[in-house]
């Protein structure tokens, strides 16, 4: 089967969720552009949206209709070249609507689990539980009425577990997009023990289509991302907690948070990461991967005290953050989560002291964003860390060790054979996370 005839059918599980919605808009804009090629106007296109809510479906509509039209915007001219035996379509306006017409129409809002046994490729962003995972796909694949092939956004599920336990015969790849999938160039490709040579090939054609970055994963828990990202993250929290004696807990938190962010030249601080991606999310993450690390234990007893008092985190459908660790004002934090008393208290009472105690930050310091866009961006970062590898002040010393850590997990994940090589580990941290570096660097001493 061709490439554009396995995309005639397509399935997105969770569609309406926040992974779900960018892999539909993608995969709906790759069928309609295959679906306008003179070669492939007689065939039908069909995508399910299937995602358990109505109201969540009836939402996704309109973040469809509003982000097909900016894409239709964007690319007036090759849409005009698309449709050029139209000789109805005059105005700009007129070729724009009848696009977003286009893919709206491919796109089947269902609650019904049951139109994916007609689908050839079925894309999976349901909740990241291997039970639920292995009952939904397993399902799937004994009442189809097709071969279907299966890609999975686990950012944590190793393939092969996935693949076995829910009887898919191969037929099933890991393809990790990045949030958000539609922005993020970003895709982790794995395959499992028995993913078939045809599936892995489609997978390739599609990032290309796509036109992501791919890099490969070895088939472990967590993968090369959140294997990095958990551990890193696991790092700031042992910080945090260790520091609270001398600081006070907010205040290490905050103190932590700035180090991670404005120290290290990254797009925000730990604790703003772990609240963006669900405070309850990285710790389901890192229950996920916890049974799979030998001489590791991948576990904050703060992340289940915080999940426990109903502190989430997470986004909202609008893309707005959700307090977690941190309060947030029109994206801004504001406030630290007090996990004794249990409430926020305002950043502005105490942050000057925390800053004083941190100290001088390096003279050439500049904010992630003037470094990261800068063609001069690898001087400067040889030069801040230069003059940071001198430096004896409390910030100084946290940011070494905290490079140094995450150093430490880079390499672990090329000597764990998760990642092939170091290239690899960085280019899922510069790409995916947007760091201004990978952590696999000679920065800091």
């Amino acid at each position: 089967m061709k490439y554009e005839e396995r995309l005639q059918n397509v399935t997105v599980l969770g569609a309406a969720g926040k992974m779900g919605s960018g892999i539909l808009l993608l995969t709906a804009v790759e069928m309609a552009n295959l679906s306008l090629q003179p070669e492939n106007k007689d065939k039908t296109y069909v995508l399910n949206a299937m995602d358990v809510s109505d109201k969540a479906l009836f939402d996704l509509m309109g973040y469809l209709r509003d982000q097909v039209r900016k894409i239709a915007e964007k690319n007036t001219v090759p849409l005009r070249k698309l449709y050029a035996d139209r000789e109805d379509l005059i105005e700009n306006f007129q070729v724009i609507d009848e696009y977003i017409f286009r893919v709206l129409n491919i796109v089947r809002p269902t609650t019904a689990v049951e139109v994916a046994y007609g689908s050839h490729i079925v894309f999976e962003a349901i909740k990241e539980d291997p039970a639920l995972k292995n009952k939904v796909l397993g399902s799937i694949k004994q009442n189809s009425k097709v071969e279907p092939w299966f890609f999975t956004n686990t950012s944590s599920i190793p393939i092969t577990e996935l693949d076995e336990n829910a009887g898919l015969d191969g037929k099933v790849i890991g393809f990790h997009f990045y949030n958000p999938p539609a922005v993020q160039k970003l895709v982790e490709v794995i395959r499992s023990k028995h993913t078939t040579d045809d599936v892995y090939e489609f997978a390739l054609q599609y990032a290309k289509n796509l036109k992501k970055v791919v890099v490969p994963s070895n088939d472990y828990a967590g993968f090369i991302g959140n294997g990095h990202f958990m551990r890193d993250a696991l790092h700031g929290i042992n910080e945090a907690e260790r520091l609270t004696a001398e600081l006070g807990y907010v205040q290490a938190v905050y103190a932590i948070n700035k180090v991670s962010q404005d120290y290290l030249v990254r797009p925000m601080g730990i604790f703003q990461l772990i609240d963006y991606v669900g405070v309850e999310v990285c710790k389901y993450i890192m229950g996920v991967m916890n049974p799979y690390l030998e001489n590791e234990d991948l576990h904050s007893a703060l992340l289940d005290k915080m999940v426990s008092q109903g502190v989430m985190g997470g986004q909202y459908a609008s893309g707005a953050q959700k307090d977690g660790f941190l309060k947030y004002d029109k994206g801004r934090p504001v406030a630290i989560w007090d996990v004794e008393k249990q409430e926020y208290v305002a950043i502005e009472g105490f942050a000057a002291d925390v800053d004083a105690w941190l100290g001088a930050a390096p003279a050439k310091l500049q904010p992630w964003k003037s470094v990261n866009f800068s063609k001069a961006k690898n001087q400067i970062l040889e030069e801040t860390f230069a003059e940071m590898n001198t430096m004896t002040t409390h910030g100084a010393i946290l940011a070494k060790a905290y490079n140094k850590r995450s150093n430490e997990i880079g390499n672990l994940l090329v000597s764990s054979n998760v990642a092939a090589n170091a290239e690899d580990v960085n280019t899922v941290m510069l790409t995916g996370f947007y760091h201004a570096y990978g952590p696999i660097n000679e920065y800091l001493k």
